[in-house]
């Protein structure tokens, strides 16, 4: 069990999830690196929240997972 492993499961026990919830921990480190590296790094947290409100209202976590990270990849910051 790595560190990551170790900590989501001590989250989730907190917060009184199903560790299965947790899903793929790989899909969200790759969508926070996406915003991370298109967008602003800020933005990397406030996307997997995002993602988690989308996924926890049914969307699907890799077809979420890939609008938020085209989005990134397209992104031109206005001004």
């Amino acid at each position: 069990m790595t560190d990551l492993d170790s900590w989501t499961a001590a989250a989730c026990r907190a917060l009184e999830l199903d560790p299965a919830v947790a899903g793929d921990q790989t899909l969200v480190l790759d969508v926070a690196r996406d915003v991370a590296h298109g967008v602003l790094r800020p933005a990397a947290p406030v996307s997997a929240y995002l993602l988690g409100v989308a996924v926890g209202r049914g969307a699907d976590p890799a077809r979420a997972a890939g609008v938020i990270t085209a989005l990134a990849q397209g992104w031109a910051p206005a001004g």
